[in-house]
């Protein structure tokens, strides 16, 4: 827990026995709230922010990606992650990997995975913990969150360690979510990620045309995809059910704060990547081909 602790350091009195204490704790009472997050206050934001590379302190952006599984969170933030030279770090992949690493947690972890259920504040809060500290020891500088936070207790957490600038929140049709889920496939030698759905839905009713083209895999990869696990279509129903009973009272934690920036996905990556740049006001001239990868 040292990168907590550190950043708790820096900006207040409370340590990280105290974020576990509130972590096992049935509730948090609006005292203990505002001692977690008294050296964060609601900031009058321009109501349009113009995300910048650097903080003007001069450290790296801190960004958070919202989404539902399946949106298209890892794509984005990872693209955002290369062109801003910061760290992607997916709160999913973190899991996974403690699951595949044979661990204390991952029996448990795995069950969790396969219901489509969340994982525990204070499991997500330690592997969190274990990869800043990776990276610092690195001389990482800076991040873009995916998957993290879920809850308000997770990001009333967040809010009393460190300042985020930025919160992400990327939207999409919930069958094009389903069918975006589905499809998605895993080539098991080299790990790429692929997606062999192609949606096409006609637009009515006011409501424009939805195209993805689907992402497939190099010859070499073809024979060798494999889906994941937790891709199933109950299991997928179920992370969208549980994700929006718990994302709307985070979407509003952040919109109160004017940090919020809703982005509705207009199709694939080629027409909403140019437009997701244009409302960050980022250019991309070193990579605007890789767009339409």
């Amino acid at each position: 827990m040292a990168v907590f602790n550190g950043l708790l350091r820096a900006r207040s009195s409370v340590n990280f026995s105290y974020v576990r204490k509130v972590l096992s704790s049935s509730a948090i009472s609006s005292s203990e709230a505002d001692l977690l997050i008294s050296s964060s206050s609601a900031s009058s934001l321009d109501p349009n922010p113009l995300p910048l590379c650097h903080n003007p302190n001069g450290r790296n952006v801190q960004w958070v990606f919202l989404g539902c599984p399946g949106v298209g969170k890892g794509t984005y933030a990872s693209r955002l992650s290369n062109l801003l030279g910061v760290p992607h770090i997916a709160t999913g992949d973190l899991v996974r990997e403690e699951v595949s690493s044979s661990g204390p947690l991952a029996s448990q972890l795995e069950d969790i995975v396969a219901q489509g259920k969340l994982v525990s504040d204070e499991i997500i809060i330690n592997l969190l913990s274990k990869r800043l500290e990776a990276g610092q020891a690195k001389g990482e500088s800076g991040f873009i969150l995916d998957g993290f936070p879920r809850t308000i207790r997770q990001a009333e957490i967040l809010e009393g360690v460190t300042d985020i600038d930025l919160v992400v929140n990327l939207k999409l049709r919930e069958d094009v979510l389903l069918a975006k889920c589905l499809g998605r496939r895993i080539c098991s030698d080299c790990g790429g990620n692929y997606n062999i759905a192609c949606i096409d839905i006609k637009g009515e009713n006011g409501i424009p045309r939805m195209y993805m083209a689907p992402l497939l895999p190099p010859p070499h990869c073809a024979s060798k995809l494999i889906t994941r696990s937790d891709d199933t279509e109950p299991v997928v129903k179920e992370r969208l059910r549980v994700y929006n009973e718990m994302s709307k009272p985070v979407e509003e934690f952040y919109r109160s704060r004017g940090k919020l920036l809703e982005f509705d996905l207009p199709g694939g990556i080629p027409e909403s990547w140019p437009k997701l740049l244009q409302a960050l006001n980022l250019d991309d001239n070193e990579g605007k081909q890789s767009a339409a990868a």
